[in-house]
């Protein structure tokens, strides 16, 4: 998985999809916090606290080995992206409240997932000469998360009508990319594809399911509405498996590291697909 599909044209790829995201927001998606609070709120302390904690529970449980740990351990601290906001857009959602998500979770995780990542890498792989996240790694998580989605808020904000106009050739140009980047993976690596698939597959199955019913379940407890927790399940079960596979294939420099996030990116299309379908509000199967 090493090669300069992952080490070049995926760090380009992601930089694209950053910046579509940018495009489409404004300084009012963080103020929105206001109007679903409590939303918001569950949302966060799932991606923040119980995710994590989850994902620990099933390396543990499952034993992988240290460097498959990690990479589960970074997925975690994955936020979510622009592709969540189309899951629940298409299983009847509320796309507002995971525009918020999205880009309050996108700067939250430049502080969170360092402390993850290093938490992982100390408790799995403190043995081997694996660095960590240190300060100017950090500074590199920043800007390849932070600086495009604040370029494309400053395009929107100077010039609204270019920035709607370039929203989907954007959102068109960065899925083309990273679908060409990951066949172009595949392809290359499709000697590897089952062993990948055999050593990290049930993991990530079993937590994109969990994930998806943490973020459904816990807002419906806590009484808030069927298409705000259609939002907040899409945003949790849907991580940036683009972002987890840069930060370990350039930042961490373990191909290893970016497996989980790998066969996760290709599970979770059709396990959030099936899972909007039972969910919808409205749907016969949504869950009440």
């Amino acid at each position: 998985m090493d090669s300069v599909l992952t080490q070049v044209f995926l760090p380009v790829a992601l930089g694209i999809v950053m910046l579509g995201l940018g495009l489409g927001l404004t300084i009012a998606d963080f103020g929105r916090i206001a109007a679903y609070p409590r939303a918001v709120l569950v949302a966060l302390v799932c991606q923040v606290l119980l995710l994590p904690v989850a994902c620990y529970g099933l390396v543990l449980l499952f034993d992988l080995p240290p460097a498959l740990a990690v990479g589960m351990m970074l997925l975690a601290a994955s936020p979510g992206g622009t592709t969540a906001n189309l899951y629940s857009h298409l299983f009847g959602g509320n796309v507002a409240l995971n525009v918020t998500l999205t880009a309050v979770n996108s700067v939250l995780a430049v502080f969170t997932l360092p402390l993850v990542v290093n938490f992982a890498l100390d408790e799995f792989m403190s043995g081997t000469d694996q660095v960590g996240l240190q300060f100017d790694k950090v500074l590199q998580v920043f800007a390849i998360v932070l600086v495009p989605v604040a370029l494309g808020m400053f395009v929107r904000h100077r010039s609204l009508g270019f920035a709607e106009r370039m929203a989907k050739p954007v959102r068109i140009l960065s899925v083309a990319v990273l679908v060409l980047v990951i066949a172009g993976t595949l392809v290359k690596e499709w000697d590897s594809v089952a062993d990948y698939f055999k050593a990290a597959g049930v993991v990530a199955l079993l937590f994109n399911v969990l994930s998806l019913l943490v973020g459904y379940a816990a807002p419906r407890l806590l009484r808030v509405g069927p298409a705000d927790s259609v939002a907040t399940a899409m945003e949790i079960g849907i991580h940036n498996g683009t972002l987890a596979i840069v930060i370990a294939t350039t930042l961490l420099g373990s191909a290893q590291i970016a497996v989980p996030a790998a066969v996760y990116s290709i599970i979770m299309f059709f396990t959030a697909a099936a899972f909007g379908y039972l969910v919808r509000p409205g749907g016969r199967s949504s869950v009440r």
